[in-house]
């Protein structure tokens, strides 16, 4: 069997050790491995390159993905479909494993209905994919966020600050709720709660009040506020118009428009510290090594079992297969009573 294999979305700690965990897996059963160049853009384009067990034996700590990532979506390019098709057949591909989030996903159970057999592996910094309880690259993102705030609250203590730290998570909080709980901070917001930024300030003054003279504010980078003044006032200063080719706005500001707002409101000094693509990069902890490397030998056997149109999925410590439509059909939002059972500690 020929098995193709791409990485779609953002970039991710772990993608690596699943590509590696597929080809050795497929060395195993005697099949072979050709990658697909930046996700699906390299299947419309036929670009494509054979891997071996000796491209990944030293892949596994590697962060980002040897194959390249685009956010390319077919169904939105003329004639993509037909072309992907047409790609597929030249280059004699029995089966894809596709690596990705919501959009990359999404596409591959679409191709459903072309008959394409793809197997899917969630993938995602923000931990947003239903159907599985976790998705490898959040954990490190978690560990990156938390060190981060760790530095911060130094910085903070030492000139008497607010940091307002702004870390990825478009729709679902999972990174600012499991960073700002692991660092310690003052307040946490999250897209699934629009925020009060009254009430926030009230609570960082109750705070320095008494005797904190810093504060570090989490807040994802989706998070909205909910005082009709308020949305007009950080619509304004974070409204963009470029999107990409999934319709997704391309976010960002809002750290910058709490901690100003803050400043004005308090009179607290306060500082922004966006992270960005920090969280994305580097090594991959030990935790997402192992999952993602679990995922890359589930997705193979999934593709021996003609299991497909599914995605690999963890569900009480056990690697399953779940179908592909649960997986993309809503988001995964934060555990709201993980969230609203630590909120007292937050303001303490």
């Amino acid at each position: 069997m020929r098995i193709g294999i791409l990485t779609g979305g953002g970039d991710c700690p772990g993608l690596n050790a699943v590509i590696r965990a597929v080809v050795l897996t497929a060395d195993r059963t005697g099949d072979d491995v050709v990658g697909f160049l930046d996700g699906w853009r390299g299947v419309l384009d036929g670009q494509v390159v054979p891997i071996g067990t000796d491209r990944v034996h030293d892949i596994l700590p590697l962060g980002g993905t040897i194959l390249g990532t685009s956010r390319t979506n077919p169904f939105g390019v003329d004639g993509g479909i037909e072309q992907l098709l047409s790609s597929l057949t030249a280059h004699h591909i029995d089966a894809l494993i596709a690596i990705g989030g919501e959009d990359t996903l999404g596409v591959a159970h679409r191709l459903k209905e072309s008959s394409v057999s793809v197997v899917g592996v969630p993938k995602t910094i923000d931990n947003d994919l239903s159907a599985t309880e976790v998705t490898f690259g959040f954990d490190t993102a978690v560990q990156i966020a938390t060190e981060a705030l760790d530095r911060l609250r130094t910085t903070a203590e030492s000139h008497h600050r607010v940091i307002v730290c702004e870390v990825m998570g478009r729709h679902a909080g999972w990174i600012a709720v499991h960073a700002g709980i692991a660092g310690g901070a003052a307040d946490i917001l999250i897209p699934e709660v629009p925020f009060h930024l009254g009430e926030v300030c009230t609570r960082l003054m109750r705070r320095h009040g008494g005797g904190r003279f810093s504060s570090i504010v989490v807040v994802s980078e989706g998070a909205v506020p909910a005082d009709a003044d308020d949305v007009e006032s950080f619509r304004r200063a974070t409204s963009s118009a470029t999107v990409d080719a999934f319709g997704h706005a391309r976010l960002g500001g809002v750290g910058a428009w709490v901690a100003e707002e803050i400043e004005g409101r308090t009179g607290y000094e306060a500082r922004v510290t966006i992270l960005g693509h920090i969280q994305r990069g580097g090594t991959p902890t030990a935790f997402d090594r192992v999952l993602a490397t679990r995922f890359g030998v589930a997705a193979v056997e999934a593709v021996r079992a003609g299991a497909f149109d599914t995605m690999v999925a963890l569900r009480a410590g056990q690697i399953v297969r779940v179908p592909l439509a649960d997986a993309v059909g809503e988001t995964k939002t934060v555990d709201l009573d993980l969230y609203r059972s630590v909120a007292p500690l937050f303001w303490g």
